[in-house]
């Protein structure tokens, strides 16, 4: 799925709007890590999609690497890095092969954002996975995890997100995301992309993957496993205060 919307995802996601909320949570976190005092934590974006938070936490100063099992992803995020002018370690690494690609306790902080863990459809895949991340991480080192929240995703079975829209020259898009709940217990997330250019008629192309609704309580339990300890929670990358019936994202917050 994500090989095929690597060439549009950056149209898909309106990064300027998203980071001038995102960075200061994130940034509030990261300072938060141990790290040598006077020197930026050396952080890892593990499901690094095209690359742009890792880059906007570059232009700040942070030494930071991203993976992303996509290489269509990575090469677009070493495309973005070209172009700003930025120096950003980009691997194609799947969850699972970071300590392999990267080293161990390489990093004071890793993050894996925009519901990327839930990909992993099994208990086992996610305990690789953070296990992976526990390796990655140096002592005092944080994870920082943004999930959909599930819990109300499954409790309400609401299956429509807002529809996102970009316009370049004579040529649109349209996006529009909807879940289909499988009788797996899985949830298919499908993307509808919409193209056309002028006048033209409109072209489509429908893009899904399954993914496993990952709650709070089942989450919490595997980073216990992994070694993780003194979590936390939180609504959105703003640090409101998490509602399982009402928040939108899961964030949480552990240390290695």
């Amino acid at each position: 799925m994500y090989d095929q919307l690597a060439s549009d995802y950056d149209r898909f996601v309106d990064w300027p709007s998203r980071l001038s909320v995102e960075l200061p949570f994130i940034e509030k976190v990261l300072e938060e890590s141990k790290h040598d005092p006077g020197t930026k934590p050396v952080v890892l974006d593990a499901a690094c999609g095209t690359g742009m938070h890792a880059l906007a936490l570059a232009e700040k100063g942070y030494r930071v690497s991203g993976s992303d099992l996509s290489a269509p992803m990575i090469k677009g995020a070493m495309n973005n890095a070209d172009r700003a002018g930025l120096e950003v370690n980009f691997k194609t690494a799947g969850f699972g092969e970071l300590v392999g690609v990267f080293g161990k306790e390489q990093f004071n902080a890793v993050l894996c954002l925009g519901n990327s863990l839930p990909h992993l459809l099994t208990a086992q895949a996610l305990s690789t996975a953070l296990v992976d991340f526990w390796g990655c991480l140096k002592p005092g080192g944080v994870l920082l995890i943004q999930n959909r929240n599930f819990d109300a995703v499954t409790a309400s079975r609401n299956r429509w997100m807002p529809p996102q829209d970009f316009l370049e020259r004579e040529e649109q898009w349209v996006f529009q995301r909807f879940y289909d709940f499988e009788s797996s217990s899985l949830i298919r997330f499908n993307m509808v992309t919409l193209t056309r250019k002028g006048d033209s008629a409109w072209q489509s192309r429908v893009d899904s993957t399954l993914l496993w609704p990952l709650g709070r309580e089942e989450l919490e339990k595997e980073i216990k496993a992994a070694g993780f300890s003194r979590n936390c929670v939180f609504g959105n990358l703003t640090g409101d205060s998490f509602d399982p019936q009402t928040s939108e994202n899961l964030i949480l917050i552990a240390r290695k």
